[in-house]
């Protein structure tokens, strides 16, 4: 009977730890405005993530993210930022944004990759999207985004 109880106790806790890391809320949607460099504004419906509890689960366990969303990671000070991969299978592209706007990096992200994406300086904001966005709507490292969230 101990034996038994011993597994249900197992199987309880990882089903519990497995439901409880899975699930990934939405977080509040904004429109972003990205300009590129002809002037055209390109919109992107964005989850703001904010802090740390916000920050660091990210896209984690979704498996789809349409284009034209995405999410924006806000720090709370300019730094030199690494993102990976983990517990994420949908394949996204990141640009490093500076304090005032622009874009300093675009980088491809693989899916479930421990390696981490560093920015090539410091930046203050980092917008995730499907990967491959960032071209098929002409947003290049140095158009900006518009900083009025």
């Amino acid at each position: 009977m101990r034996k038994i109880f011993f597994l249900f106790t197992i199987f309880s806790l990882i089903f519990i730890s497995t439901a409880c890391t899975s699930s990934n809320k939405r977080l509040p949607v904004k429109k972003l405005v990205l300009v590129n460099s002809e002037g055209k504004e390109i919109v992107v419906k964005a989850e703001i993530a904010s802090t740390f509890d916000e920050r660091k689960n990210g896209f984690m366990f979704r498996q789809e993210i349409p284009d034209g969303t995405g999410m924006l990671f806000i720090f709370e000070e300019e730094q030199i930022l690494d993102f990976w991969m983990k517990n994420t299978p949908h394949p996204l592209s990141i640009a490093y944004i500076d304090k005032n706007g622009k874009i300093r990096d675009i980088l491809d992200m693989t899916p479930y990759s421990l390696a981490n994406i560093t920015s090539s300086t410091e930046v203050l904001y980092a917008l995730e999207v499907p990967q491959g966005w960032y071209g098929k709507v002409n947003v290049k490292v140095g158009d900006k985004l518009k900083l009025n969230f």
